[in-house]
């Protein structure tokens, strides 16, 4: 290490030109790294979605649910599949282990799920994988003026898609709420009957009606012409011209019209929308990104007044927030490491000399970031804001130990260098074992390890950027700007040396005391509640509407738009969203949803209490008693609750399923804190399936003949303002009761019969919605939880379940949340075990010694004292955070116990053991306590600011960090003392018998000389 600072010393010049370099390229990397919400995670998990309209559950179960599970079930690295199955719609989850290579799992499902055979008018199946990257940029809403053509708006739709599209940086743009016209041919059945046309006939009306095809060429007037034979149908006039039979026209015998209908739909204000959702690409820059959508927008909305476009949502605005209220922190807390500095040295020079480390120190940083590819996140920024109070610390005991020297020896270049490489041992040891904390992230589950290694880097490089200024950087200003400084001198104090004399006397008493400490901190903590990370956001309401599946459309949207009048007359809303049925855009995205189900979005305007807002909204429930009025606040990080615990009972039987559920769930529901219980299994719906006499008719054909006389059947398409425009035949039979269902004609080997001559119709009640898990039915309960209350309302679930003795083959699997919590909680704990175990390798090695290490570590044991009683003053419920912050502790907290036995090694050499713990103890304390201040100053910020949403630096990790610290310090300047003394009792029992001895010796001899 003293070659290091000497070479420092003797380019002088270099160094100058060094720290200019790495400011500017700290600057310039703060200017290119790409900045997102999160870091890039994949989620451990590929979904299948198919959209199939007219399809009922029990068919979509049947025929798409059941043969997809079938191709899937050889995938590998899968843990488990769950399927849903509901009218419209099927959709099956895959769940992968965390080594699982995602990208390879989901072409491996492609390529299986491509070998499925579905039935005719149900899309191909929708991939996808969703990866943290993928979270939208921006949420932008386009409202035509009146009197815009439908050919017009797609125009206009697809040239505003393009520019999204054209972005640098755009990975994605999903199109919601797009028309989709057609034109619908109704057949008359007495017009039919009268004119003697057969349906048939009408399937027919526009085959080789329109054409575009080369005939061949010929000479004319002696030049050589191609010919060509072209037909369109521009117009729905000409369409009801069209011959069905000789004679009688298609307008004749059925109503032709256009239905100007949606995918979905999608209305803004009241208004039919379009919504574009957009994406970035893996290592963009979202507030770049951000900003060109937001450009475009303003483009459109100045050049075209047929246009209307909006940012309904911009998460690209948060990503800007999140940065700049990281950054406000991060210099709040420089500027309070710097208060802490000057009050301790009263010296403003040796203060300025000290604070250079932060700023260097985070130039570094930035450009280390750059270069690994690491982008600019709530999580990166969260790890510069934990350590920043870290970046001063090696600094601190550097110039203190110089300032030390200088008050009793006089100024040389040399006293610097040396007094440097003093404690040069020390701040490797405790920056080692600070970055030693985070290596055993390799341990943790995939998800967890991606969000958790960014924050691991930026920390690490952080303390070792804050180590190399402090070994070259801050000797050789010292020994600029301290050369003629006025230094009075410093002394020990005395009173705090008696203090730890007395308690080394009496090591047992201190020693039993801190056991009882963190016994009884340990207890307290495992009684406390343990909450979840809070991902809402309060800016945003989400409010859903939910019938019973079979529920008619027309009732659902008549509701739908009665409740969205409801939410434009609020006054404190600015923006309302509402959006029902699916479509194939949010189908590849892994978003389906039942046709019942009407959603809205709330965007809060500034100031508003969300609060109050959701307890009105939810007090409408009464005015749509047919329907589930659900309200809660957004959340843009997952589709799930985060709240949410799940039992999910499965077994063969599914009579012992339900009855097996509803036992659950009346256990459940009395437990305090579980807000709401429902299962997937509460509702069903009449089904009429036709039971077919084999000998008497062919199943399969008379399948094929009902879904062409009850479903629109597609028969080509025209071109109307050149807008391609599918045309469909109407169902020709619309039965009203169970007898016009019997009395359908269908055609049999022996010819024309009604179909109850061949078939029975069975009425039965079938659930609305059929789920399976690895392949076989169950039924999940479902329990929204009080956030804060998460694991004490899991564990009472767990008990209550206990006493539940469900039939033979029937199973509870637990899951959820509270399992999810559990699961973070342990790998943390296995994580801080490691760690704990590295940090004691990596002291073996520095002191190469067994015990002194013992005494270190001992350290640790301290901070439950201080986390759980920061926990308690403050009231603030620990979360999964909390825990990490303990972990971030164990490497924080040696670092002054490293510092104060590295002194007591060092005075070994000269002293007794307890000599050289009172001196070093005495020695050591102010720049211990300065170190530690300074770090909790640095944190205070992030107790009294707003945390941002989702993230793991929060104010539950602040306060545990600052009350472990508090406390760990204390306890360290006297109960390591205590620790180290009591590994070498012996040595210092037979020291201290020897000093005394000598003592007695002398005290004799003097006695002698005054006698004689």
């Amino acid at each position: 290490m003293k070659s290091l600072i000497n070479g420092a010393f003797r380019n002088k010049a270099a160094m100058i030109l060094i720290v200019i370099m790495v400011l500017a390229m700290g600057g310039l990397s703060y200017t290119k790294l790409p900045m997102e919400f999160l870091p890039e995670a994949d989620n451990p998990q590929v979904t299948v979605s198919v959209i199939g309209p007219g399809y009922d559950a029990s068919a979509m179960d049947r025929t798409v649910t059941g043969p997809i599970e079938q191709a899937l079930a050889s995938i590998k690295g899968k843990t488990n599949t769950f399927s849903t199955s509901g009218d419209g719609f099927s959709q099956v989850n895959l769940n992968f282990d965390s080594r699982t290579n995602m990208k390879e799992a989901k072409q491996e499902v492609e390529q299986a799920v491509n070998t499925v055979a579905l039935p005719d008018n149900v899309s191909s199946p929708y991939v996808v994988q969703l990866n943290t990257s993928m979270i939208p940029i921006s949420f932008v809403t386009l409202t035509f003026a009146d009197g815009v053509s439908d050919a017009e708006k797609e125009s206009l739709e697809q040239r505003i898609r393009d520019e999204f599209n054209a972005i640098d940086g755009v990975g994605s743009v999903m199109v919601a709420g797009k028309p989709q016209p057609s034109v619908s041919i109704e057949p008359n059945a007495e017009k039919l009957a009268e004119k003697g046309v057969p349906l048939q006939a009408l399937y027919g009306v526009l085959q080789g009606r329109t054409a575009s095809s080369a005939v061949g060429e010929s000479v004319l007037d002696g030049q050589i012409v191609n010919l060509n034979v072209v037909a369109n149908l521009q117009d729905i006039d000409t369409l009801k011209q069209l011959p069905v039979v000789p004679g009688v026209k298609l307008s004749e015998v059925a109503d032709v019209k256009l239905d100007d209908s949606k995918e979905s739909l999608f209305r803004v204000d009241g208004k039919d929308a379009i919504e574009f959702v957009i994406s970035k690409g893996a290592n963009s820059n979202a507030v770049s990104v951000g900003k060109e959508v937001e450009k475009i927008i303003d483009k459109y909305n100045e050049e075209n007044a047929a246009v209307e476009l909006k940012v309904a949502i911009s998460t690209s605005e948060q990503v800007v927030h999140s940065v700049n209220s990281m950054m406000r922190e991060v210099l709040l807390g420089a500027l309070f490491a710097t208060i802490v500095i000057l009050i301790f040295m009263r010296n403003i020079r040796a203060t300025l000399v000290t604070i250079v480390s932060i700023p260097l120190s985070l130039a570094m940083t930035l450009y280390l970031l750059d270069l690994s590819g690491i982008t600019l996140n709530i999580l990166t920024l969260g790890g510069v804001a934990v350590a920043v109070g870290r970046l001063v610390d090696d600094s601190i005991v550097v110039i203190e130990n110089i300032f030390r020297r200088l008050q009793k020896e006089k100024f040389s270049k040399e006293l610097v260098i040396d007094a440097t490489a003093e404690v040069a041992r020390a701040i490797t040891a405790s920056t080692l074992t600070t970055i030693a904390v985070f290596l055993p992230m390799s341990l943790l589950r995939g998800s967890l390890q991606s969000f958790l290694l960014p924050f691991a880097l930026t920390m690490t490089y952080s303390l070792l950027s804050s180590l190399i200024v402090a070994l070259t950087v801050i000797p050789l200003m010292s020994a600029g700007v301290l050369r003629n400084s006025n230094i009075k001198e410093h002394q020990p104090s005395k009173r705090f040396v008696r203090l730890l004399e007395w308690n080394l006397k009496r090591k047992w008493l201190p020693i039993l005391g801190a056991v009882v400490l963190l016994v009884a901190s340990i207890a307290t903590y495992m009684t406390m509640p343990k909450g979840a990370i809070d991902s809402s956001n309060a800016e945003n309401v989400n409010v859903s509407l939910q019938y019973k599946p079979g529920t008619p459309a027309e009732q659902v949207l008549e509701n739908g738009f009665k409740l969205e009048t409801y939410l434009l007359g609020r006054e404190d809303v600015s923006l309302v969203m509402m959006v029902n049925g699916n479509s194939s855009e949010s189908a590849k995205y892994g978003s389906v949803s039942s046709p019942t189900l009407v959603t809205y979005m709330l965007k809060m305007k500034k100031g508003a209490d969300a609060e109050k807002t959701m307890e009105e909204v939810k007090a409408q429930a009464g005015g749509y008693p047919e329907a589930e009025l659900n309200v809660s606040t957004g959340d843009f990080m997952s589709s799930g609750s985060s709240t949410e615990v799940i039992i999910d009972v499965t077994g063969g039987n599914l009579e012992d399923i339900g009855k097996t559920a509803e036992e659950v769930m009346a256990k459940i529901a009395p437990i305090k804190d579980v807000l709401k219980v429902e299962s997937n299994q509460q509702e069903k719906k009449t089904i009429y399936t036709l039971e077919v006499n084999p000998a008497a008719a062919k199943a399969g054909e008379i399948a094929a003949q009902l879904q062409g006389m009850l479903n629109p059947v597609p028969v080509g398409s025209i071109v109307v303002d050149g807008q391609t425009i599918p045309v469909r035949i109407e169902p020709a039979l619309k039965p009203q009761s169970e007898s016009e269902l019997s009395a359908l004609t269908v055609m049999t080997d022996e010819g024309p019969k009604p179909v109850s001559a061949v078939a029975k119709w069975e009425k039965s009640e079938q659930a609305t919605m059929f789920y399976h898990k690895d392949g076989s039915s169950y039924v999940r309960v479902s329990a929204s939880v009080e956030p804060s209350q998460l694991s004490k309302v899991g564990t009472e679930i767990d008990k209550q379940l206990k006493e539940i003795s469900p039939p033979e083959g029937v199973k509870l699997n637990v899951g959820g949340a509270s399992a999810d919590q559990s699961a973070d909680i342990m790998s943390l704990f296995m994580m801080m075990i490691v760690s704990i175990g590295v940090v004691y390798l990596i002291m073996v090695f520095t002191f190469k010694t067994l015990k002194a290490p013992l005494a270190i570590i001992s350290s640790i044991f301290f901070v439950p004292i201080g986390a759980v009683l920061g926990l308690i003053v403050t009231g603030v419920t620990p979360d999964f955070t909390a825990i990490f912050g303990v972990v971030m502790l164990i490497g924080i907290v040696v670092t002054n116990a490293i510092v104060l036995i590295d002194r007591v090694k060092h005075n070994e050499e000269r002293m007794t053991i307890r000599e050289a713990l009172l001196e070093a103890a005495g020695t050591r304390m102010r720049p211990i306590l300065m170190t530690a201040i300074a770090t909790v100053g640095a944190m205070l910020p992030l107790v009294f600011g707003s945390s941002e949403s989702g993230s793991i630096v929060s104010q539950s990790l602040a306060i545990v960090v600052i009350g472990g610290l508090v406390v760990a310090t204390l306890l360290t300047l006297v109960i390591v003392p205590c620790v180290y003394e009591l590994l070498y009792f012996r040595k210092s029992a037979r020291q201290r018998k020897i000093a005394a001895a000598a003592v007695s010796e002398a005290a004799a001899h003097s006695a002698r000389e005054g006698t004689v």
